[in-house]
């Protein structure tokens, strides 16, 4: 019976979430373009200054203002963040809004879109050792740790990706071209900060943020895998925060209420959750769907000041649809300070070992 009754759930999942999929197709590039989009990575195009270096050295990560986007950080470069959307049609649309939200917030646009093709949002619905490889092709060319937006499957995939670089369930990963969209014949990168060799399992991950991960997706074949271990975050990323809202049959176990939604960490991780304001399935996927907020200068201001809290509240003082800013608040502070901790210690160690030298 038990067995019959997981069929029936998973049937049903997957009648209700798979005629809307929303994969994209990843447009590889052709050989002589790739060479030319790797030209221009992030070390080889490095420009800062002394003065710029030093600037960005005095930040406190905990405390970055819009000033200190606006002067400080604007043309410095960036972490890459992969954004990976759910599967129903159109959610690739709301991640590509809230891109663009952190674009207009002053995020270096080319750090969040896709070299060649261009997307901002990869499909849930390709397999996490991609997404793996690529974490690798990115630091390794980057010089800093990527960060991940998991928006409902996409959060599983997040959390595969953490699972599969600490080698629980693979011993090698192959490294991932996201030019070519095909693993490469090797399963180490060499360290853009000590230049030594190392392998693909047991990098990390900067900053994950997960919205909306659990519900019936749990039923559905492809996150099987993770059905069980889908809350547990390990040491291969260093702050993940799991958002939840009540009511989310789509993306929240128990309907979205209490710890059942709660991740936690295996290690030593810094895990958050945060329990944001609630409408259901409604907030489940439009969420993210904040890009109009740019044009509301209250509501800037009310992110700019936000206080990280378990359990927001949106601002009722300000004209408007303020939904998902508590959502876009709490995951800009974390990018900004994820965007200062990287690109400080790119500096430190590109000063040692010209020191070195």
């Amino acid at each position: 019976m038990k067995g019959n009754g997981m069929r029936l759930i998973a049937a049903s999942a997957v009648a209700l979430l798979l005629p809307g999929c929303a994969k994209l197709d990843l447009n590889p590039l052709d050989p002589a373009h790739a060479v030319e989009v790797e030209l221009r990575s992030v070390l080889r195009s490095y420009h800062l200054t002394r003065a710029a270096e030093d600037r960005i050295l005095a930040l406190n990560p905990k405390n970055v203002s819009a000033a200190d986007v606006r002067d400080v950080l604007a043309g410095a470069p960036a972490p890459r963040i992969i954004n990976i959307h759910g599967g129903i049609e159109p959610v690739q649309l709301r991640l590509t809004s809230f891109s663009k939200f952190l674009v207009g917030m002053g995020y270096p646009d080319k750090a969040i879109r896709l070299p060649g093709a261009g997307a901002y949002t990869i499909s849930c619905y390709y397999d996490a050792e991609m997404f793996a490889g690529i974490v690798a092709w990115f630091y390794e060319r980057d010089g800093m740790q990527p960060m991940i937006l998991g928006h409902s499957q996409g959060c599983m995939q997040a959390v595969k990706t953490l699972q599969l670089l600490a080698g629980q369930s693979v011993d090698r990963l192959a490294v991932w071209s996201p030019l070519t969209w095909k693993p490469e014949d090797r399963t180490e990168i060499t360290d853009p900060l000590t230049g030594k060799k190392r392998p693909v399992v047991g990098l990390k991950v900067s900053y994950i943020a997960a919205l909306g991960g659990g519900g019936v997706t749990r039923a559905l074949p492809n996150q099987w895998d993770i059905m069980f271990s889908l809350r547990s975050i390990p040491d291969t990323v260093e702050e993940f925060t799991g958002f939840y809202v009540g009511w989310d049959v789509l993306g929240g176990d128990y309907l979205g209420f209490g710890p059942a939604n709660h991740y936690h960490a295996t290690g030593r991780a810094k895990v958050r959750n945060v329990e944001l304001p609630a409408d259901g399935i409604r907030t489940h996927g439009k969420t993210p769907e904040i890009e109009r907020l740019l044009l509301n200068r209250q509501a800037i201001a009310w992110i700019n000041n936000y206080v990280p809290a378990s359990k927001p509240a949106e601002p009722t003082d300000i004209a408007g649809n303020m939904e998902g800013i508590c959502f876009g608040a709490d995951v800009w502070k974390s990018v900004k300070r994820h965007w200062v901790i990287e690109l400080q210690r790119l500096i430190r160690a590109r000063r040692a070992a010209s020191h070195g030298h």
